[in-house]
């Protein structure tokens, strides 16, 4: 039998745990969406009931809930909206988390260099950068699109290069006001070469701000990618992606109406979930807005 000093020492870590997770308020519903987003698009193949581009023109047009085999109801071709809506979650992981990192690496590459070496390199990148932040997004995604044949690689490089001038603009800014710290200085002085500088010393005061910047970007790729599916300049007609499965029911929205609507909910439901998520890194990880809570 345990004694109750025992019994204490062992319950003193769990309610420390308890504690520590109350204090963070950690945004549970945009958490349990994204780790749903995550599971369908890693277990695609085993979580989908059908094959999403089989095609069974004896099922088209089944309703929601009105067959087991078919719970989310068919498209005009008999293909299984929920398979679909699964597998598209698997495209929108995958050309969202592709086109992100690469934007993000060069973007915060650009960013470091522009600000920590200044005059003529940072004169040089900004206005390339500002060049793109100009330049409308989906016009731009548009004419690579169209130079492109239409597949991922496409809307991959449409996004890169729509993304990256805003992780170089917000990173530059951060760096310009951390190289003026004393620890950056002590190092310039003591020798230490500008590689490792930024990289041990800078790169890790501007990390905070490149994970809000990486979560609150996640919904705009998801939307672009979503809107160059939508005018047939993204993936193939038939792929299972969200913006074609919209852009699939619109002719028919009136009688066929859950073919817009289950995609259009998905998209809508995954991008409030993240930017609600982004909103919440970005307070926990300033200390002045933590402080404030």
């Amino acid at each position: 039998m345990a004694t109750p000093e025992l019994v204490l020492e062992t319950a003193q870590p769990q309610l420390s745990l308890r504690q520590k997770l109350a204090e963070i308020r950690l945004p549970w519903i945009p958490i349990a969406v994204l780790v749903v987003l995550i599971v369908c698009a890693a277990f695609a193949h085993w979580l989908a009931p059908h094959d999403p581009t089989s095609l069974n023109v004896i099922a088209s047009k089944q309703a929601p809930f009105e067959s087991r085999d078919h719970l989310l109801g068919t498209d005009v071709l008999g293909r299984d909206m929920l398979s679909r809506l699964i597998y598209g979650a698997r495209t929108t992981v995958q050309i969202s988390v592709t086109a992100l990192a690469l934007g993000a690496v060069i973007g915060t590459v650009i960013g470091l260099v522009s600000g920590y070496w200044g005059g003529w390199a940072d004169a040089v990148l900004m206005r390339v950068t500002d060049a793109a932040l100009g330049f409308p997004t989906i016009l731009l995604a548009l004419v690579v699109v169209v130079i492109m044949n239409p597949g991922p690689p496409a809307i991959i490089l449409a996004v890169l290069l729509t993304v990256w001038a805003r992780f170089a603009r917000m990173i530059r800014g951060d760096v310009l006001t951390v190289k003026g710290y004393d620890f950056v200085t002590l190092a310039r002085i003591t020798g230490v070469k500008a590689p490792v500088i930024l990289w041990r010393h800078i790169f890790p005061n501007v990390a905070n701000t490149l994970m809000v910047i990486t979560s609150l970007m996640v919904g705009q790729i998801i939307l672009l990618e979503a809107a160059l599916s939508f005018l047939g300049l993204g993936l193939s007609p038939g792929a299972p992606a969200w913006g074609i499965m919209v852009a699939e029911g619109q002719e028919v929205i009136l009688d066929v109406w859950w073919l817009s609507l289950f995609p259009g909910v998905a998209i809508t439901v995954v991008v409030l979930a993240f930017n609600f998520f982004g909103d919440w890194l970005r307070d926990y990880l300033d200390p002045k807005l933590r402080r404030a809570r």
